[in-house]
């Protein structure tokens, strides 16, 4: 029996007071039409917001195993650096680059913002705090997330340099090749959960997680999915689209000023994105922690509002991504390219068919113990 608890810290008090607000002051389409603006303007909000501390936490993290001391200047603890940075490259000039296709080379870090921003939408940031639920959540995350590659390509293809060219083939062969992974580990959990929508992919994970309600199956899909996540953002140790020791920056060379700034806050939205992903898959979302039985213990952690266990997830998971990227050095392609194709691509096929025997055996940890 799922029981449903009051959360009275929880932001959708608001998102509801302003609904009801609107609808008793205005016709119904200036009510909706309101209503996208504000979640448009949210959304943006958030996105630079969350660009900003990422980009702040990833100086003082990568500091830290370093052993330095990290941005310290501007602000306490250097708070106040990367606001310092973002002003400095929106005022920076825009280098004009002689006999690159103009069209598609202004259009390129539109892409990797835009796809970035699409997945954003769909995130369960808390409850009741989802711009659009789909009943294909997981599929239309796969298929939007997948449009920044184009960005990518365009971007190496349009420059009329080597090295960004280079970069960007790079670039395509690592997405197209682990996009696979992630989302055959994706569909393992669909399997798992018997739904694509996330909403009810973090309901079903009420009283169990689905990391461990799939037993070793599920905990090989989320480790196949971080490895793939990781590569999939071009992230270290798979930074091999822009690695400088060999091709400058790669696929944004030749890129300056506002238009570098596109591509250098889609590579931070985009992972955190990948472990928003994650949590909400594997985690159990903005869901508390919830035991069997233990109502009182359960009505506790209905405390704490949801939006700060889905940060929290989040947060561990960028902080394991970070201490990857700064912990092992840059593979070689083949080497790369080798671990998805020879390694991980065989493990994931294997392994959703191990999940779909386990979920038609009524072996999940849900069916043992009870919904």
């Amino acid at each position: 029996m799922i029981l449903n608890y009051s959360q009275p810290l929880e932001l959708s008090k608001l998102t509801s007071w302003i609904d009801t607000a609107l609808q008793s002051a205005l016709p119904g389409f200036w009510v909706l039409f309101i209503e996208l603006l504000l979640v448009g303007i949210a959304l943006l909000a958030a996105y630079a917001v969350i660009a900003i501390i990422l980009i702040y936490v990833e100086r003082k993290v990568t500091a830290f195993f370093q052993a330095r001391v990290g941005p310290n200047r501007v602000g306490k603890y250097g708070i106040f650096q990367t606001i310092a940075d973002v002003l400095k490259i929106l005022i920076k000039e825009i280098i004009q680059i002689n006999r690159v296709d103009k069209f598609l080379f202004f259009t390129a870090p539109f892409f990797m913002v835009v796809a970035s921003m699409l997945t954003f939408g769909v995130i369960p940031f808390g409850q009741g705090l989802q711009a659009i639920d789909f009943n294909i959540g997981v599929l239309y995350v796969t298929a939007v997330s997948s449009l920044g590659i184009i960005g990518v390509l365009l971007a190496g293809w349009s420059s009329n340099n080597k090295y960004s060219m280079i970069g960007a083939m790079r670039s395509g062969a690592q997405f197209v090749s682990y996009e696979l992974s992630a989302g055959f580990a994706l569909m393992t959990m669909v399997v798992l959960s018997g739904t694509m929508q996330l909403g009810e992919m973090v309901e079903t994970q009420r009283y169990c997680w689905n990391i461990f309600n799939g037993h070793l199956a599920s905990l090989v899909a989320f480790v196949i999915y971080l490895i793939s996540g990781h590569a999939e953002t071009n992230r270290g140790p798979f930074d091999l689209p822009e690695a400088e020791s060999e091709l400058t920056a790669g696929y944004h060379t030749e890129y300056s000023g506002l238009q570098f700034g596109f591509f250098y806050l889609a590579e931070y939205l985009n992972m955190f994105i990948i472990a928003a992903i994650a949590a909400t898959v594997f985690l159990g979302g903005w869901m508390p922690v919830q035991i069997w039985g233990w109502d009182a213990f359960n009505q506790l952690m209905w405390y704490i509002p949801s939006y700060v266990w889905f940060f929290g997830k989040v947060g561990v998971l960028i902080f394991f991504s970070l201490w990857v990227r700064w912990s092992f050095p840059r593979l070689r392609i083949d080497q790369l390219l080798n671990l998805e194709w020879k390694y991980l691509l065989p493990i994931n096929l294997v392994n959703i068919l191990i999940m779909v025997l386990i979920v038609l055996s009524g072996l999940t940890l849900t069916d043992i113990f009870g919904k």
